[in-house]
């Protein structure tokens, strides 16, 4: 082959991959993996009509569940997540803000199809007394499950997922991109923990000890630290009482603080526990003032306050007789 001849090759070569370039820069339209997005929807088992999900006020209290201190409302997750069913997630890449969309989740990929063999007979005795009737939901052995049928001193217990075998309807509407990182942590935190707390990002200068290049040529120097100021992006968040007695930031802050630094981009979480007063400062002194006579002398703080000790003990032996 000539030279010329591998040269025609090559520009044909490197037109078809401008031309693939194109066709998959046209199918990248619309919101895609990684995008945060608000969306509505509310899910139902295909067979049985029962809800499964919903962001709506209204269908929330047409079902009776709008009591459960949960607030219905616009959910934002990231796609490709897996923050929602990965059908969902699908039907949702590629479309834009105000589009809508119905999707059936097959059983096997929603809660798992029902296995006969995950029902299991158990004592009672495992099971504590308060909760030693149909429909319970129960621990045994470190599995959840709840129990079908309770007869003297045996239960049936379905480890099965309640929502096992059924397949699930969703019907969605995509609200909008999110694309403020403050309410895209917000969004986040609300996910993880069912509530929305107050936050801001800021940029700080911070002191730091950064390692010291070496000398190259002294093999057996010790490695050495020198401050540098640098500067981090870092998230605050007001921790309120109810935020710290969630199970879920008690359980995992950890992981959900990490899971937010890489997701939003910040350099660092920061939470912040604020107390604030109550108007007891009276209190304070009173206390401070007890403390004081408990530690001190009490006879100069009677003395202070014009009161005969001797008198005292008098009257309470005279009490006593």
């Amino acid at each position: 082959m000539t030279e010329d001849q591998e040269a025609e090759l090559e520009e044909q070569a490197d037109d078809v991959d401008e031309e693939v370039e194109d066709e998959d820069a046209a199918e990248a339209e619309g919101l895609q993996e990684g995008d945060f997005v608000e969306i509505e929807y509310t899910a139902y088992t295909v067979e049985d009509d029962q809800l499964v999900d919903t962001t709506d006020p209204e269908v929330a209290e047409e079902e009776g569940v709008d009591d459960q201190g949960q607030e219905f409302k616009p959910r934002t997750i990231i796609l490709g997540e897996g923050h929602i069913f990965e059908g969902v997630e699908a039907a949702i890449v590629g479309s834009e803000p105000g589009d809508s969309g119905t999707v059936t989740i097959p059983a096997a990929d929603a809660f798992g199809e029902y296995d006969p063999d995950d029902v299991q007979t158990v004592s009672a005795e495992k099971i504590d007394e308060d909760d030693r009737y149909p429909g319970a939901n129960v621990q045994i052995d470190g599995q959840q499950g709840y129990i079908s049928t309770i007869i003297g001193g045996r239960a049936r217990v379905d480890f099965n997922h309640p929502l096992a075998g059924d397949d699930v309807e969703y019907e969605y509407t995509v609200v909008q991109e999110v694309e403020d990182r403050e309410q895209q942590a917000a969004g986040l935190f609300e996910m993880f923990l069912g509530m929305e707390p107050e936050l801001w990002i800021e940029t700080d200068e911070v002191e730091e000890e950064v390692p010291v290049e070496p000398d190259e040529d002294d093999e057996d120097a010790e490695p050495e630290f020198e401050t540098e100021t640098v500067e981090k992006e870092t998230l605050y968040l007001e921790a309120t009482p109810q935020m710290t007695m969630n199970q879920q930031w008690m359980m995992g802050k950890q992981q959900i603080g990490q899971q937010i630094i890489d997701q939003i981009g910040v350099d660092r979480v920061i939470v912040q526990e604020v107390i604030d007063g109550m108007g007891m400062g009276g209190m304070g002194g009173m206390m401070g003032g007890m403390g004081g006579m408990g530690g001190g002398d009490i006879e100069e703080a009677l003395e202070d306050a014009d009161v005969d000790a001797d008198e005292i003990v008098e009257e309470l032996e005279g009490a006593e007789e």
